[in-house]
């Protein structure tokens, strides 16, 4: 029900309008980050105690179409299943013609929202594991890897005058937290995907589903409302299942972005003096965003419960792992 591959495509084309700053050099950059992310790992695990059960972690600096490549095959691992189920509950009802448009749509769709966001990511942790992946395309040496978008923290840098030593590593930081905390704690990672399953579960091939949608955005409009100013479009056309399954998302992944927060910076305390500094320019930058930025940013429900990185106030207390 979605073109995958066309969603690539759609993202790479878009991100042409974005071109990397003159400065960005990936071979240099990948080159600090393998270092980067060693010497946060190890700081990581002396404050919180929390050890790799895959081993070290591994640095990758990519572009913005790569993190956006990237995204759409972790998403296909992710939601490709239920939707096919989906489309064979389906594809009885509706025709070929009508499939392979609606698929079209949806990758388009998917493709320019990734290539939205591969403007504004500094860094990611994929924790979407395929044990049986594509060997080719995505197998064991593209996974389970410490992701940085070396475009968008050069532009960063370059922007706010930050000090690149120190910046790259506060970013490290809180990405190998991340990595720690998926692969130090045995039960998050199932539980994390068995939620997706819960928000995923409830979908039908039935168009009174989608009716009922149409009908609830429009009584909130009517009211005054705006129906998305809770999750963004998700939320908004969340069945009540699909709304209590992400909450439950949402709230662990506050707890994880918490947690992440509080450990970078107390694990970078003495390494990252301007860290504070850091997280005060990055509030504002979403504070202060405009235009399409926000626009886009309300309906994805991106700024809906993003906690907002500071430092700690105490160096002496350990911070514990979510396990």
């Amino acid at each position: 029900m979605v073109d995958w591959a066309l969603a690539e495509r759609v993202a790479a084309g878009a991100l042409i309008l974005k071109p990397a700053p003159a400065s960005y050099r990936s071979t240099a950059l990948q080159s600090q980050f393998d270092e980067l992310t060693a010497r946060a790992e190890h700081l990581v695990t002396e404050a919180t105690g929390l050890r790799s059960a895959h081993g070290e972690a591994r640095a990758k600096v990519t572009d913005r179409p790569g993190w956006a490549a990237q995204n759409v095959r972790s998403m296909e691992r992710l939601v490709g299943p239920a939707l096919a189920q989906l489309q064979e509950k389906r594809g009885a009802k509706i025709g070929g013609v009508s499939m392979a448009i609606g698929r079209n749509v949806a990758g388009m769709q998917l493709g320019l929202m990734l290539a939205y966001m591969a403007t504004r990511v500094l860094g990611q942790y994929d924790l979407l594991i395929d044990d049986h992946g594509d060997v080719e395309a995505d197998g064991p040496d593209e996974q389970d890897l410490v992701s940085y978008v070396g475009p968008n923290i050069v532009a960063v840098e370059t922007q706010y005058g930050f000090a690149p030593s120190q910046f790259r590593l506060w970013l490290a930081l809180h990405e190998v937290t991340h990595r720690l905390q998926f692969t130090a704690v045995p039960w998050l990672r199932d539980h994390f995907v068995g939620l997706v399953s819960e928000l995923l579960g409830p979908l039908s091939g039935d168009p009174a589903g989608f009716a009922e949608v149409v009908k609830r955005i429009a009584t909130e409009i009517r009211s005054g409302r705006n129906p998305a100013r809770d999750a963004g479009i998700v939320g908004m056309l969340a069945t009540p299942e699909q709304k209590v399954a992400l909450s439950k998302i949402s709230g662990m992944m506050s707890l994880l972005e918490g947690h992440g927060d509080v450990t970078m910076n107390r694990a970078g305390a003495s390494e990252v003096p301007g860290a504070a500094h850091f997280a005060r320019v990055l509030a504002e930058r979403r504070a202060q965003a405009k235009g399409l930025t926000k626009l886009m940013s309300k309906l994805l429900g991106l700024d809906a419960n993003t906690p907002k990185a500071r430092p700690s106030s105490s160096r002496s207390k350990r911070p514990a792992g979510p396990g």
